[in-house]
């Protein structure tokens, strides 16, 4: 993946970072802590039937310049341009959900994640796992619990790659696993292809948005909105009306909604399980 013609001003704009433009370690944390604050984890256009873009222009029409957010390859894809024009050097990945799955169930690839490597280190990046989304980048090879501006995540060794945890609720919980085979654009688009169309996507079956605030993360599932605390309980109601949830969605996730006809019966139906 080359950022050709990429917005740098705009994305960081967008983002809220008038920090240095260097690809040191402080560049990364603090852009990798901006970016889910600022664009929100959604599946609208998968709900409508639009399809999903990953080339440059479309990522950054949709998520930096309309005000809308997007999806673990959108919000990855994006990342994975600015990372690249602020000089860092970036390998794109998949991994397998792990995410409330059980143990006996096999997953796809259908998770995009970034290496990224400074002064001979490898680090984990990724502003694109919805509710749970990092919000800073972890040392690949440090297997001890890591802190973050919202939590404690860790990256456990596994067969052949790894496993990504998050320490929620005082247990700690598989994300996804992966290994650190390169990924190019092809597998990238087949991964979004599939997690776009395919019926039993769960991107296709419901209302999904996430969105990290400086005091803890929004998340909604179908109709039921979650706002987790930091250090403190977290807080979860019922959206009853379509109204209720434009209202969450333009106000809480911060989002420019999309002017499309259907999106009125999309949000009328929509359900969803427990967040």
């Amino acid at each position: 993946m080359i950022a050709t013609a990429f917005d740098l001003d705009g994305y960081c704009g967008r983002i809220g970072y008038a920090g240095a433009r260097t690809p040191t370690l402080d560049t990364l944390r603090a852009v990798h802590a901006l970016h889910p604050q600022a664009i929100a984890f959604e599946n609208l256009d998968v709900l409508l039937g639009r399809g999903v873009r990953l080339d440059a222009d479309s990522l950054q029409a949709k998520l930096v310049r309309a005000g809308r957010g997007g999806y673990c390859f959108e919000q990855n894809s994006l990342f994975h341009h600015a990372l690249s024009a602020l000089g860092f050097a970036v390998t794109a990945m998949t991994a397998r959900i792990r995410y409330q799955v059980p143990d006996e169930v096999r997953t796809a690839k259908t998770h995009m994640l970034l290496r990224v490597d400074i002064d001979g280190v490898a680090w984990i990046a990724d502003v694109g796992f919805g509710g749970n989304t990092m919000t800073g980048p972890l040392r690949l090879d440090d297997p001890a619990e890591q802190a973050t501006p919202h939590g404690a995540f860790r990256l456990v060794a596994t067969g052949n790659g790894y496993c990504a945890e998050a320490k929620l609720r005082g247990a700690w919980a598989p994300l996804y696993i992966f290994t650190l085979d390169p990924q190019h654009q092809p597998d990238l688009e087949l991964g979004n292809w599939f997690t776009s169309t395919h019926p039993q996507s769960r991107f296709k079956r419901g209302l999904i948005a996430g969105r990290v605030m400086p005091d803890g993360r929004f998340a909604l599932n179908g109709r039921e909105l979650a706002f987790h605390r930091l250090n403190a309980p977290s807080e979860r109601r019922v959206l009853e009306t379509e109204s209720e949830l434009r209202d969450a969605l333009t106000g809480l996730f911060g989002l420019t909604l999309p002017d499309d006809p259907g999106l009125g019966a999309a949000l009328a139906k929509t359900s969803g399980g427990a967040v």
